[in-house]
């Protein structure tokens, strides 16, 4: 068992868990405990707590209440930063760096001296703490920050008139967006919505979960309900106040009305009227053997149908059947005005005719070579031409003798 309490460094900064290490502390003591950049002076913010001892969390130890010597050189320390402030104000200026100095900060020991600056880029600084290092005579050391950790360094007031919350107690500084913003029904104009920082308001982040919880308990807009007065539509909400505002009709005229959700109760649509079961019945599928599903009452679940790129089932389409589903196979007609010869008398004639081709065919002369050039165009005889006029006489021949 081990007893933290919560220790801050800084006025605004975070807030660390440190282990009490024995010593009896109770919040607003200041204390000396161990740092990453050595002994620190912090004030003890939270009051202390056991906890279970864990070997993977290990947290840093108290090394003594603060005395008066700490408390004291605390407050010289405070006194050399604003002394190196206005110091390195005059060297940033006769460097003529493009870079705003924040705030200085010494280590409780005087070893090392910290200059917080923003600026809107990247800034070489090598020659400055080469003069900063000679006129202080210790380690010098700069960081860039952002505009929110400028605004929680400085402090000041927020649009709502009270100290700004990263200066009061936000610990760590949470995402915004303009989703937010719309959500919460603010006007998206930069200046209404926007802090000292130029940034997002931060309140915007720890309000959201109130006004998503209390969204899902208030009407729809455009939804029908029911008030004191009568049945009306939904036109607006008002998430902090918890109010719906109601459009009532009477005869010609409307009007809206204010009401606590309290007083309002919804419209319970019957099944018929909806189109849908007032009580969906849940399936609980088994498999067989052969792998079919059934529910509990052995009824068929109808299959499931094969799913599109999105991965999504897509219903069976209804088609019409094509006219080629329709049709059979094509019928093949005999032309009426062919005059068919029947081969199966003149078989004979078929066969001299044949011989008489395939003899003239021989008798031909050939055909020039590609490299002879033909003496006369028309003598060019080929096979094709004889097989032609051999075909045509037997042509003749069947007609004559039919």
């Amino acid at each position: 068992m081990a007893t933290i309490v919560g220790i801050r460094f800084q006025m605004n900064g975070k807030t660390y868990n440190y282990d009490t290490n024995g010593l009896e502390v109770k919040p607003d003591d200041y204390v000396v405990a161990d740092t990453p950049r050595g002994a620190d002076l912090g004030q003890v913010v939270i009051g202390g707590r056991t906890v279970e001892d864990q070997e993977e969390v290990q947290f840093r130890k108290i090394i003594r209440i603060a005395t008066e010597k700490d408390l004291q050189t605390s407050a010289e320390n405070r006194a050399k930063e604003k002394e190196a402030f206005t110091i390195c104000q005059k060297k940033i200026a006769e460097h003529q760096l493009d870079m705003k100095l924040v705030s200085v900060e010494y280590t409780f020991d005087n070893s090392k001296a910290l200059f917080y600056f923003t600026a809107n880029g990247r800034v070489d600084f090598r020659s400055l703490v080469k003069d900063l290092a000679s006129v202080f005579k210790m380690r010098i050391e700069l960081r860039q920050i952002g505009v929110r950790d400028e605004a929680r360094m400085i402090g000041g007031l927020g649009p709502c008139g009270r100290q700004i919350c990263c200066g009061a107690f936000l610990d760590e500084f949470q995402p915004v967006s303009i989703k937010m913003a719309k959500e919460q029904n603010l006007s998206l104009n930069p200046t209404k919505i926007s802090g000292v920082c130029g940034r997002l308001m931060c309140c915007l982040k720890y309000e959201q979960d109130h006004y998503e919880q209390t969204r899902k308990m208030m009407p729809r807009m455009g939804r029908e309900v029911i008030t004191p007065d009568g049945t009306g539509t939904v036109c607006d909400l008002n998430i902090v106040k918890e109010t719906v505002f109601v459009r009532i009709v009477n005869g010609d005229s409307s009007e809206i009305k204010e009401y606590p959700l309290e007083k309002i109760e919804r419209i319970e649509r019957k099944p018929e009227e909806t189109g849908k079961p007032s009580e969906p019945r849940q399936w609980e599928r088994n498999e067989d053997d052969a792998g079919n599903t059934f529910d509990t009452e052995n009824e068929p679940v109808p299959p499931k149908e094969n799913s599109g790129r999105n991965g999504r089932n897509n219903p069976p389409r209804n088609r019409e059947p094509r006219k080629n589903d329709q049709l059979g196979k094509p019928v093949m007609r005999e032309n009426p005005n062919r005059n068919t010869p029947d081969l199966s008398k003149n078989d004979g004639n078929i066969e001299k005719v044949t011989e008489a081709a395939e003899k003239k065919a021989d008798d031909a002369e050939p055909a020039p070579k590609a490299s002879e050039p033909a003496s006369k165009p028309a003598e060019k005889v080929t096979k094709s031409a004889n097989w032609a006029d051999a075909v045509q006489k037997m042509m003749d021949s069947m007609n004559e003798n039919g």
